[in-house]
């Protein structure tokens, strides 16, 4: 298992213990866990809004650009904050960040604005922006250095739980009762007030969340790691390649999700957009939670990077079958492709970063930028779908787990010099 970083963990009591680290990882991971559900939810938003505000698939994946410009505008100023004031204010910072735009759809329903659902999902994402680049890198460092990209492998597998109850959340609370013609503005503005109750939920998780780490405290990295920008860190052969990995693979991913309700129900037509929600969507982040155990689980067999080679040889395979098969046999293979996907970013960011030293924090940054792949590559999906076909837009991340793949094989190798 290759070595992640080089910062240590020192507060004022001793922590070099393994059980001093237990209830800063717990609620460590529990981030992952919160991103998790935010991120699952876009895919029943992106399905809801197209009747709702009489919007193309192209248009509606803007859902997800949204979302991830937050990420690739954010992620530097999120560690900059974080060299400056602390891990523990930028989680907070985050975490009310993330409630805030997620009580934003309260007048964004109002207002029937899809506009302004946009700003509401850029906020949540600002925020999502802060966790991320605080947990995944803080992940790594709470603990033994010989097994970081598996630990992070075991946290990212709690994002994946959150997989599980999105689509069942949509399927109950946003589709359920919403699917009928929406011919009268009583009939949309009902549809678009279905999505108030569970985001205000999600708000209010996410704020008991910001109180469990106002009062707990919270070990901080020594500082051997700053942000600062130094051109150096180019020259950084595996870290420019997990910048470019991760692009793709992100777009590929959230291409793939975006695109999953409206997939399944073009493709088996008796299928409802809450049973597609409930039970199909469900079944595929089930898929990519087991994924992400049983890979954490594989790696202390077979190498990180070997394994994500393997896994990203199957899910291009697995959506050329999507573009070319029919009905069920399709959705299948669009569904399993979550089995393969769930270790590729935990994995990528964890060989990325790596040796990095003193540019930890910004290589960390670098790699969380790069999720504006979500926002590339999505609404180019959702254009080759209005033009030639849904099944035809599996294209793009089929290519694009290509780029992982050669990640895997080649792209993670350190320079020669190191």
């Amino acid at each position: 298992m290759p070595i992640v970083n080089t910062e240590t963990i020192t507060t004022s009591e001793s922590v070099t213990a393994n059980r001093s680290y237990l209830i800063p990882f717990i609620l460590v991971t529990s981030l992952f866990f919160l991103w998790g559900l935010a991120n699952i939810m876009n895919s029943a938003l992106i399905a809801h809004f197209q009747p709702v505000f009489e919007i193309s698939r192209a248009q509606a994946l803007l859902v997800e650009t949204a979302f991830y410009l937050g990420y690739f505008t954010i992620a530097i100023p999120a560690g900059l904050f974080m060299e400056k004031y602390s891990y523990k204010k930028g989680i907070l910072f985050g975490l009310l960040l993330y409630a805030g735009g997620a009580l934003l759809f309260i007048p964004a329903a109002k207002l029937m604005t899809f506009g302004f659902f946009l700003v509401a999902l850029y906020v949540i994402a600002s925020g999502l922006a802060f966790l991320e680049t605080a947990a995944n890198p803080y992940v790594t460092i709470l603990g033994k250095r010989e097994t970081a990209v598996q630990r992070l492998n075991l946290s990212q597998s709690f994002n994946g739980a959150a997989l599980v109850f999105g689509p069942w959340i949509a399927g109950h609370f946003i589709f359920s009762g919403n699917e009928g013609a929406m011919d009268t503005l009583a009939a949309k503005q009902q549809a678009a007030d279905a999505v108030i109750l569970p985001y205000v939920m999600l708000a209010g998780i996410v704020l008991f969340a910001a109180l469990l780490f106002f009062i707990t405290k919270m070990p901080e990295p020594s500082k051997t790691s700053t942000l600062r920008f130094d051109k150096s860190i180019f020259k950084e052969r595996h870290l420019m390649f997990a910048v470019i990995a991760q692009l793709f693979y992100v777009g590929g991913q959230v291409g793939i999700w975006g695109i999953t309700i409206n997939y399944v129900t073009e493709l088996i037509p008796e299928t409802s957009k809450e049973v597609a929600s409930k039970y199909y969507m469900l079944a595929g982040t089930l898929l990519f939670v087991s994924g992400r155990f049983l890979g954490t689980f594989f790696m202390t067999y077979i190498k990180d990077h070997k394994l994500l080679t393997i896994y990203a040889a199957i899910t291009s395979s697995l959506c050329v079958v999507g573009i070319f098969a029919h009905g069920e046999i399709a959705v299948y293979a669009l569904l399993a492709t979550n089995f393969f996907m769930s270790i590729m970013f935990p994995t990528i960011f964890g060989l990325g970063v790596r040796n990095l030293g003193e540019s930890t924090k910004l290589g960390s940054s670098l790699i969380i930028m790069s999720i504006v792949g979500g926002a590339i590559l999505p609404p180019l999906m959702g254009v080759f779908a209005d033009t030639i076909g849904i099944q035809q837009s599996l294209i793009i991340p089929a290519l694009s787990f290509l780029v992982v793949l050669f990640y895997g094989a080649n792209g993670y190798k350190l320079n020669h010099a190191k």
